[in-house]
């Protein structure tokens, strides 16, 4: 800011040097002009003039011509009529100072003079541009000078007149500029914030604090930029956010598994029976911190758009595949609730991620009932809209943990006290398995009557976007 107010302010200096000298040209122009203009009407005077005393012309009688000359010229300002006859001081203007006629370095030029003659001089009535022409005179024995007329100018005034002009653009050209530098500085100063902030934002952020944000205000560019960062923090913000639950979810699953193995490791005795259950507790222990490991890394990966594989799938063969692999679980009484006919009903999706979805709530549902225990499964299609459920006839939930027994760890201390640790985490999967697909899962239950686990999905799924939801 300050490199361009410089910049102006030396343009300013220049622009009131060049006018200036451009106004004096045409002051030394306008001077020389009116010079020869008066010059020009001696010489018609002369030549085709009448003396008004005689009605007759002039001829050799150059005192008269200068007399009828100098009453009917009336000089302009700051300028006077001057002559000489006979080598002497004759006669001048009303309004010329006779101190002209008292300075010889004047008075000898212009008696000297025997062509047109433009001459400068300083003299006590200031500076003097003078136009000196001899009037000539034919006779039978040649030409001879019979006076000289000299058109003065005195161009102080006009200077000074000019110079205050000039001094008034200079001066209101330095307070245009100052007030213009100091609205800039303000307009700068505003214009900048954003960037000033976006640095103080930039310098406070860091791994464990990336709350701040930039305040956006207007629709302009830098505006644009502080949305953009505000988005860029935003993503990176969830990154760490879902690093840092990552890390919590192994912490958690992991704790109990790790105390149990160590415990029994510390008391291992030599004992071979002792020492043989010992190792399949472990062994017991490390294949279930091996299915937390899986899932925690399957819940990550959900937070990537890569986690679903879409392509087109149908409803009825989906769920008739889901009954056969669920059959294998434990010794239930496995049904098909309700299913579209193979070929009628198809939707966008990751068939692998619904299956296994469904597998997840399957093994839930084994998990809260008892031996020939009905569990359904079943998938329907209407209002644009697909849905898969699992029914079970267990315990059921109570609605007052409906809401967040698909959160992590979310375990019911009620009617379902009996989960295992770490049950969360299977359900947490089936939630982001159908947030990624843009859709929801929910649970209808009352204690003692079981539950009904429900997908709802879009019909065309829409495309998986990071963090594991759905961008229609």
């Amino acid at each position: 800011m300050l490199g361009y107010v410089l910049l102006l302010a030396c343009a300013l200096a220049v622009a009131v040097l060049v006018t200036r000298h451009v106004q004096l040209g045409h002051l030394q122009r306008d001077i020389a002009r009116e010079q020869a203009q008066e010059v020009e009407e001696l010489r018609v005077l002369a030549a085709e003039g009448i003396d008004p005393r005689t009605g007759l012309p002039f001829g050799r009688d150059v005192a008269r011509m200068f007399d009828t000359y100098l009453e009917r010229n009336v000089p302009s300002d700051n300028e006077a009529f001057y002559t000489i006859l006979a080598g002497q001081p004759y006669r001048r203007s009303f309004n010329a100072p006779a101190v002209l006629y008292r300075d010889e370095r004047v008075l000898r030029s212009w008696t000297s003079t025997t062509s047109p003659r433009s001459a400068t001089f300083e003299t006590e009535a200031g500076d003097v541009r003078s136009l000196a022409v001899p009037l000539i005179i034919e006779s039978d024995g040649g030409t001879t000078v019979g006076g000289v007329f000299a058109v003065v100018f005195f161009p102080d005034a006009a200077e000074r007149e000019l110079a205050q002009v000039i001094r008034v653009a200079a001066v209101t050209g330095v307070a245009v500029l100052v007030l213009s530098s100091l609205l800039a500085w303000s307009l700068a100063g505003r214009v900048l914030r954003p960037v000033r902030e976006l640095t103080r934002t930039a310098r406070t952020i860091s791994e464990s604090d990336l709350s701040a944000r930039i305040p956006v205000e207007g629709h302009d560019e830098l505006a644009e930029l502080g949305e953009t960062f505000n988005d860029m923090v935003g993503r990176l913000e969830e990154g760490f956010r879902a690093q840092r639950r990552f890390l919590d979810d192994v912490a958690h699953e992991l704790r109990t598994p790790i105390t149990i193995a160590r415990g029994h490791l510390e008391v291992l005795g030599d004992d071979p029976i002792e020492r043989a259950d010992t190792v399949g507790i472990v062994t017991e222990e490390l294949d279930r911190m091996s299915r937390y490991v899986r899932d925690l890394l399957l819940l990550a990966k959900a937070e990537q758009p890569e986690f679903l594989e879409l392509r087109p799938v149908d409803l009825g063969e989906l769920a008739r595949d889901a009954l056969r692999r669920m059959s294998a679980l434990e010794q239930r009484q496995w049904v098909l609730d309700s299913a579209p006919p193979i070929g009628t009903v198809a939707t966008l999706a990751d068939p692998d991620r619904l299956g296994q979805a469904l597998v997840n709530l399957a093994t839930n549902a084994a998990q809260h009932t008892v031996d020939g225990a009905e569990i359904g499964v079943g998938a329907t299609a209407d209002d644009d809209v697909a849905r898969l459920w699992v029914r079970d006839t267990g315990s059921g939930v109570d609605q007052a943990v409906a809401k967040s027994l698909f959160d992590r760890y979310s375990r019911s201390d009620t009617s379902r006290s009996g989960r295992p640790e770490g049950a969360g985490i299977g359900l947490s999967i089936v939630d982001a398995i159908a947030r990624a697909h843009g859709g929801t899962v929910s649970v209808v239950s009352a204690p003692g009557e079981g539950a009904t686990f429900t997908m709802t999905i879009p019909l065309t799924s829409p495309m998986p976007r990071a963090g594991g939801g759905a961008v229609e």
